[in-house]
């Protein structure tokens, strides 16, 4: 029997308006969504990919996203105005600030350690002193058996072979960190080469996009040596991490405990929020902050409300999963400045 083509409209027309209220609620929250597009540091990106999804949880109104490209581009890309926050372990200097047409506010996140990270399977625990570390990557020791590193070393099976360097081949806030702490600890490095998220490295060392391509490089190679966020040494289970030498004259390995130690003393300044550390008096010395870069005007009240409830999600909640990615927490009383700042500090 023909089905009747009024009844079946009659069915067609109320199946769609039942699906319709079905859906309504959903559809609304899906249209209501707030899209936070952030980019910058890699140095950070464990950690916030845990804060995104930790957040999206009490927040599905919400929807961030965080690309690590490297500190440089996250700067130059919140000069354009082109995403909604950036990220970067070099804070904007003054100069940067000033060209961001609707202002900045840097948002330290967490504290971390950047690992000197090698491949050299017969050489567990390598000894890196505050003289040869910089050498080596100045190009002034050239192979593994060199006296300087022998010395320190004593019974280990340094091979008779080039050291390879890997470096950053994008603009780096990890590098930044690194040539910071060199340029500390050595004045001829500091003269030669200098601090920098884009340093002009002597030779031709090998070179890898982001941390996870110098990671990659230096697990791949052996006779390298690099320098990753310690998150990442993590990651890859079998890199190795050389143990570096301190102001007090002691080899550590990066942890979590020794990083907490060297930034334990930090002072984050209300007036810019940034502070840079070459060379703390104890723990692990090659450690600094890394932040995101809010803007003070956003182009809709839905993302500046949706900035300040990331910003305090983080400086609050998000803090408390620090630890358990290998990174510092920033200090309660600075978190809850920094929050009250960006809270009031933000328009529409």
């Amino acid at each position: 029997m023909a089905f009747p083509s009024t009844a079946l409209r009659r069915v067609v027309t109320a199946s769609a308006v039942t699906a319709a209220i079905a859906l309504g609620p959903l559809l609304t929250a899906i249209a209501q969504a707030v899209p936070l597009t952030g980019a910058g540091a890699t140095f950070p990106v464990p950690l916030y990919e845990r804060y995104i999804a930790e957040f999206k949880k009490s927040n599905p109104d919400i929807e961030v996203s965080y690309q690590g490209v490297g500190s440089g581009a996250g700067i130059r890309q919140v000069i354009a105005g082109t995403i909604d926050f950036g990220g970067s372990d070099a804070a904007m200097t003054d100069e940067d600030m000033a060209k961001v047409k609707n202002g900045v506010i840097l948002v330290p996140t967490a504290g971390g350690a950047v690992a000197v990270v090698y491949n050299l399977p017969f050489v567990p625990n390598l000894k890196l002193s505050r003289s040869v570390l910089p050498d080596i990557f100045a190009g002034k020791i050239k192979k593994w058996n060199d006296p300087r590193i022998a010395k320190i070393n004593p019974g280990a099976k340094l091979p008779d072979s080039e050291i390879k360097p890997v470096v950053r081949a994008d603009g780096s806030g990890t590098s930044f960190i690194f040539t910071n702490h060199l340029s500390a600890i050595s004045p001829s490095f500091k003269s030669e080469i200098g601090i920098g998220t884009a340093p002009k490295w002597p030779g031709n060392p090998l070179k890898g996009k982001g941390n996870p391509g110098v990671a990659k490089a230096v697990s791949g190679a052996e006779g390298t040596i690099g320098y990753v966020e310690y998150a990442y040494t993590k990651q890859n289970q079998g890199i190795q991490s050389a143990w570096v030498e301190n102001k007090k004259g002691k080899f550590l390995p990066p942890s979590i405990s020794d990083t907490n130690k060297a930034l334990s003393t930090v002072v984050i300044p209300p007036d810019t929020n940034r502070v840079f550390i070459g060379d703390p008096d104890d723990g692990y010395p090659i450690a600094g902050l890394t932040w995101l870069m809010v803007y003070k005007q956003y182009d809709s009240p839905e993302k500046a409300a949706a900035i300040k409830k990331f910003v305090s999600w983080i400086l609050n909640d998000g803090q408390n999963l620090n630890a358990s990615l290998d990174y510092v927490r920033i200090p309660a009383k600075d978190a809850q400045r920094i929050a009250s700042e960006v809270n009031s500090g933000v328009k529409p």
